[in-house]
């Protein structure tokens, strides 16, 4: 039971796209990513995901609109769409997750991008 600092734990890694375990509660797992350009197209067919922007803007894209998440603003992408993270003019953004630990990377999709485990830090 410590405290944690998010600052200070996104200072420990430097690959995009590739989120770092930062606790887990109940069946769920808190996770710090860094992320710049374009990622994967996929869902998640049983898994809800949270995003929470804390540092710069991330755009969701989805197959009817995108979403602007800015510093500080949270959003659900709810299970079973289709969805694609961006982020805009090589902009380098920190994202904290929410998901169950049942939740695959990419979902339903295998890419380069994908990561089958997430360190813990």
């Amino acid at each position: 039971m410590n405290s944690i600092n998010p600052k200070q734990k996104l200072k420990s890694f430097s690959k995009y796209w590739h989120p770092h375990q930062i606790a887990v509660v109940n069946d769920m797992q808190v996770l710090l990513a860094k992320v710049k350009g374009e990622f994967v197209w996929h869902l998640h067919e049983e898994e809800d995901e949270l995003f929470q922007v804390l540092k710069g803007t991330l755009y969701m894209q989805f197959e009817n609109k995108t979403e602007v998440i800015n510093q500080g603003e949270i959003l659900v992408v709810p299970k079973g769409v289709k969805h694609c993270p961006m982020t805009k003019n090589e902009e380098e953004v920190h994202i904290m997750l929410f998901e169950k630990l049942s939740t695959q990377h990419t979902g339903n999709i295998q890419d380069s991008l994908t990561v089958a485990h997430y360190p813990k830090i």
